[in-house]
């Protein structure tokens, strides 16, 4: 590149970023993202062969998006998720911060084994359609699904699609894992949990609930479902304590599992496909190309040597500044592009492992604060627009700062 290519390509990828969070003319995230790596492309300021290696970079983190998309679509096809925010319902016995409680713990189950994406797209409509026939305010019940998905997403590798994509062929055993995130991710959970409740504890105050709801019947294509989701997380659970590459096993394991149960259902496969966000994946090719176009203008060896020479003169004050920066940075550009910049830092530099585990957690636990922080959180965003539920910037923005701080603080304390 000559002297001004790469002012002109931070210029490419900050406005391909800001495509992505604000959606533009209401297009998909997707176009944003792939118009920005293709504008670096056509304009000469990378070439084909590195978009081509930023686009295999991200193969792992594909598979297990369709994995995890496809097991998912399933389970809320047969009424899974709905059967789950139904009983939460009639186990809380008229109680609404029962109610509050239940739904958060399944939001965990279904976080930390199918991922915050499938929390924010499968599980909000089910609560909002279990609350709604309970005769309770949606809201604070969806409060919980937005906050669970993130604050849960590093309990195992496996459950935030963003944890593939900072440790990439990096990804730590899953006896390394558990041992530096099992603190934090409770942590995490916890302090979420009472800074929601406390923020929405006037809401539940005063708040009437059925008990006595009609509880739909699972079908057994929705147990085949649970059976199948139980299956996969342990064959997940498995192949990281091995030490594999997550996302083949998941597109293997939700390939055989939907197939299957179409079969044993006699189920055409229409429904499951198209019920699939498939533009997730050129959104998050376009990342990586964008990526690669910051690697090639130097800026992120420049910021690895910064956090390394930072973590030389103090491993703590460098563990601190990362986390909160990194929590930060997610909200201002979101957390994909932010865990795909970390992945850049972690292979290019050998930092102490309490750095590396303090952006992971920004990257996870960040988005928290703001309503564009992830995708989990825009996925969650939408589901709500779907029932004609309007949640501003503004008031998720003033939860956020409620939960996210604290939470992030207790994480980064508990972090080893």
């Amino acid at each position: 590149m000559v002297s001004h290519d790469p002012f002109i390509a931070w210029c490419i990828i900050a406005l391909a970023t800001l495509g992505v969070i604000t959606r533009p003319f209401r297009l998909p995230e997707a176009i944003w993202a792939v118009a920005g790596a293709a504008s670096l492309v056509v304009l000469g300021l990378l070439p084909w062969s590195d978009a081509l290696d930023g686009m295999r970079k991200g193969l792992d983190v594909y598979f297990f998006l369709i994995g995890m998309m496809l097991i998912a679509e399933l389970a809320r096809l047969e009424g899974l998720f709905d059967w789950l925010a139904a009983l939460a319902v009639a186990r809380a016995r008229g109680s609404p911060q029962r109610l509050f409680l239940l739904i958060y713990l399944v939001g965990i189950l279904v976080t930390v084994l199918l991922s915050n994406d499938a929390t924010a797209i499968v599980l909000t409509p089910a609560v909002y359609a279990a609350t709604r026939a309970a005769g309770a305010t949606p809201l604070p019940y969806l409060f919980v699904c937005a906050f669970i998905a993130n604050a849960a997403s590093f309990v195992l590798p496996i459950s935030n699609p963003a944890n593939l994509v900072v440790f990439g062929e990096r990804m730590p055993h899953l006896a390394d894992w558990l041992r530096q995130f099992a603190l934090p991710s409770l942590a995490a959970i916890v302090v979420t949990y009472a800074a929601l409740r406390l923020t929405q504890r006037r809401a539940l105050k005063y708040e009437k609930i059925e008990s006595a709801i009609v509880k739909p019947r699972l079908s057994w294509g929705g147990k085949l479902s649970a059976f199948g989701i139980a299956a996969v997380g342990v064959i997940l659970i498995g192949a990281s304590a091995l030490n594999f590459q997550l996302g083949l096993p998941t597109l293997v394991c939700g390939t055989v599992t939907s197939v299957t149960i179409l079969c044993l259902n006699r189920q055409s496969p229409k429904s499951l496909l198209s019920g699939i966000s498939w533009s997730v994946l050129p959104l998050v090719a376009g990342l990586f190309v964008m990526v690669q176009a910051l690697i090639r203008t130097g800026a992120i060896s420049r910021l690895a040597e910064l956090i390394g020479a930072r973590a030389a003169q103090s491993e703590a004050a460098a563990t601190w500044g990362v986390g909160i920066v990194t929590a930060l940075a997610d909200n201002i550009a979101n957390n994909l592009p932010v865990g795909l910049i970390a992945r850049s830092v972690v292979a290019n530099d050998h930092l102490p492992a309490s750095v590396i585990g303090a952006m992971l957690i920004g990257v996870d636990l960040g988005p928290n604060l703001s309503i564009t922080g992830s995708l989990a959180t825009i996925l969650w965003l939408v589901a709500l627009r779907r029932e004609n539920i309007e949640v501003n910037a503004l008031r998720f923005l003033g939860v956020g700062l409620m939960v996210m701080p604290p939470a992030l603080v207790a994480s980064l304390l508990t972090l080893r």
